[in-house]
Protein backbone atom coordinates (compact mmCIF):
# COMPACT_ATOMS: atom_id res chain seq x y z
CA UNK A 1 0.00 0.00 0.00
CA UNK A 2 1.25 3.49 -0.79
CA UNK A 3 1.32 6.48 1.53
CA UNK A 4 -0.26 9.72 0.33
CA UNK A 5 1.31 13.08 1.21
CA UNK A 6 0.05 16.60 0.60
CA UNK A 7 2.35 19.47 -0.39
CA UNK A 8 4.52 20.74 -3.21
CA UNK A 9 7.86 20.97 -1.40
CA UNK A 10 9.33 18.22 -3.55
CA UNK A 11 12.57 17.37 -5.30
CA UNK A 12 12.05 18.52 -8.90
CA UNK A 13 14.22 15.71 -10.28
CA UNK A 14 12.06 13.11 -8.55
CA UNK A 15 8.85 14.74 -9.78
CA UNK A 16 10.16 14.93 -13.34
CA UNK A 17 11.21 11.29 -13.18
CA UNK A 18 7.65 10.26 -12.19
CA UNK A 19 6.26 12.24 -15.15
CA UNK A 20 8.76 10.59 -17.51
CA UNK A 21 7.94 7.13 -16.16
CA UNK A 22 4.23 7.64 -16.81
CA UNK A 23 2.48 8.31 -20.09
CA UNK A 24 2.00 11.95 -19.03
CA UNK A 25 5.69 12.72 -19.57
CA UNK A 26 5.07 12.66 -23.32
CA UNK A 27 2.76 15.69 -23.01
CA UNK A 28 4.49 17.82 -20.39
CA UNK A 29 7.62 20.00 -20.70
CA UNK A 30 9.81 17.58 -18.74
CA UNK A 31 12.96 18.83 -20.48
CA UNK A 32 12.23 22.46 -19.52
CA UNK A 33 13.38 22.46 -15.91
CA UNK A 34 12.33 26.05 -15.15
CA UNK A 35 8.83 25.53 -16.54
CA UNK A 36 8.38 22.31 -14.54
CA UNK A 37 9.65 24.09 -11.41
CA UNK A 38 7.14 26.90 -11.94
CA UNK A 39 4.30 24.43 -12.59
CA UNK A 40 5.03 22.67 -9.32
CA UNK A 41 5.63 25.80 -7.25
CA UNK A 42 2.38 27.46 -8.34
CA UNK A 43 0.14 24.45 -7.80
CA UNK A 44 -1.74 24.94 -4.55
CA UNK A 45 -2.97 21.36 -4.08
CA UNK A 46 -0.46 18.62 -4.74
CA UNK A 47 -0.82 15.04 -3.53
CA UNK A 48 1.94 12.48 -3.97
CA UNK A 49 1.99 8.71 -3.56
CA UNK A 50 5.00 7.04 -1.95
CA UNK A 51 6.19 3.47 -1.62
CA UNK A 52 8.63 3.81 1.27
CA UNK A 53 11.08 6.51 0.06
CA UNK A 54 10.13 6.28 -3.63
CA UNK A 55 7.59 8.64 -5.16
CA UNK A 56 5.32 6.57 -7.39
CA UNK A 57 2.61 9.09 -8.31
CA UNK A 58 1.58 12.72 -8.27
CA UNK A 59 -1.63 14.70 -8.67
CA UNK A 60 -1.00 18.40 -9.30
CA UNK A 61 -3.98 20.76 -8.95
CA UNK A 62 -5.17 24.33 -8.64
CA UNK A 63 -8.11 24.83 -6.29
CA UNK A 64 -10.22 27.57 -4.76
CA UNK A 65 -11.34 24.94 -2.18
CA UNK A 66 -14.96 26.03 -2.57
CA UNK A 67 -16.16 25.57 -6.16
CA UNK A 68 -13.51 24.22 -8.54
CA UNK A 69 -10.36 22.15 -8.40
CA UNK A 70 -8.56 21.82 -11.72
CA UNK A 71 -6.64 18.56 -11.68
CA UNK A 72 -3.99 19.47 -14.21
CA UNK A 73 -1.72 16.42 -13.87
CA UNK A 74 -2.14 12.85 -12.74
CA UNK A 75 1.01 10.80 -13.22
CA UNK A 76 1.66 7.30 -11.90
CA UNK A 77 4.77 5.27 -12.62
CA UNK A 78 4.01 2.56 -15.17
CA UNK A 79 4.95 -0.21 -12.74
CA UNK A 80 2.32 1.12 -10.27
CA UNK A 81 -0.52 1.64 -12.74
CA UNK A 82 -3.62 -0.56 -12.38
CA UNK A 83 -3.04 -0.81 -8.62
CA UNK A 84 -5.44 1.94 -7.49
CA UNK A 85 -2.77 4.63 -7.04
CA UNK A 86 -4.40 7.09 -9.46
CA UNK A 87 -7.80 6.55 -7.91
CA UNK A 88 -6.34 7.10 -4.42
CA UNK A 89 -4.64 10.32 -5.55
CA UNK A 90 -7.90 11.66 -7.03
CA UNK A 91 -9.86 10.69 -3.91
CA UNK A 92 -7.36 12.60 -1.75
CA UNK A 93 -7.53 15.64 -4.05
CA UNK A 94 -11.32 15.51 -3.65
CA UNK A 95 -11.02 15.25 0.13
CA UNK A 96 -8.51 18.11 0.38
CA UNK A 97 -10.51 20.28 -2.06
CA UNK A 98 -13.46 20.70 0.27
CA UNK A 99 -16.71 21.44 -1.56
CA UNK A 100 -14.96 21.97 -4.90
CA UNK A 101 -15.73 19.78 -7.89
CA UNK A 102 -12.81 18.22 -9.76
CA UNK A 103 -12.30 19.30 -13.36
CA UNK A 104 -9.71 17.80 -15.68
CA UNK A 105 -8.78 17.43 -19.31
CA UNK A 106 -7.96 13.80 -20.00
CA UNK A 107 -4.79 12.83 -21.79
CA UNK A 108 -5.68 10.68 -24.82
CA UNK A 109 -4.07 7.62 -23.25
CA UNK A 110 -6.20 8.04 -20.11
CA UNK A 111 -9.56 9.00 -21.62
CA UNK A 112 -11.08 5.58 -20.90
CA UNK A 113 -9.73 5.48 -17.34
CA UNK A 114 -11.72 8.33 -15.80
CA UNK A 115 -15.26 7.05 -16.49
CA UNK A 116 -14.29 3.69 -14.97
CA UNK A 117 -13.53 5.36 -11.62
CA UNK A 118 -16.66 7.52 -11.53
CA UNK A 119 -15.87 10.79 -13.31
CA UNK A 120 -18.51 12.11 -15.72
CA UNK A 121 -17.80 13.46 -19.19
CA UNK A 122 -18.46 17.17 -19.79
CA UNK A 123 -18.91 18.35 -23.35
CA UNK A 124 -18.43 22.09 -22.96
CA UNK A 125 -14.77 22.51 -22.08
CA UNK A 126 -12.82 25.02 -24.15
CA UNK A 127 -9.10 25.80 -24.50
CA UNK A 128 -7.08 28.79 -25.64
CA UNK A 129 -3.37 28.12 -26.20
CA UNK A 130 -0.70 30.69 -25.21
CA UNK A 131 0.08 31.60 -28.83
CA UNK A 132 -3.59 32.22 -29.71
CA UNK A 133 -5.49 35.45 -29.22
CA UNK A 134 -9.04 36.01 -28.02
CA UNK A 135 -11.01 37.16 -31.05
CA UNK A 136 -14.16 39.26 -31.40
CA UNK A 137 -17.37 37.32 -32.03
Amino acid sequence: MVELRVGNELDLDVVTDVYRDSTLGERRPVDDRERMRTMLANANLVVTAWDADAMVGIARSLSDFAYATYLSDLAVRRSYQRRGVGKALIARIQQEGGAARIILLAAPAAADYYPRIGLRRHDSAWCLWPDEAVTAP
